[in-house]
């Protein structure tokens, strides 16, 4: 369990449905553990709460439903080739 959520069940759904998001756009997810723990823990949140995984990067506070993007955004591909990893530093090159 990690300190970002208290959802362990959706938390560990959502990583592997991101890893497999990372898979089919052939890149990684971030070495570094706690990272990843870290977005994907507080996109777990958004998700629980809205249906929907909010970049937790990226959103207002609180989450606008109709203006806040959803992982990985329009800019994730951009982002990764421009800088080697997307805004987040969720997903790397």
């Amino acid at each position: 369990m990690n300190q970002w959520t208290t959802h362990e069940k959706d938390f560990f759904e959502l990583l592997e449905q991101v890893k497999k998001i990372a898979q089919s756009k052939s890149v990684k997810l971030n070495p570094d553990d706690e990272r990843v723990e870290k977005v994907v823990g507080l996109m777990t949140n958004n998700l629980v709460e809205t249906g929907k995984m909010f970049c937790p990067c990226k959103q207002s506070h609180p989450i606008d439903t109709h203006k806040d993007v959803i992982c990985p955004c329009g800019d994730c591909d951009a982002e990764i080739e421009k800088d080697g990893h997307c805004f987040c530093k969720l997903f790397y090159k």
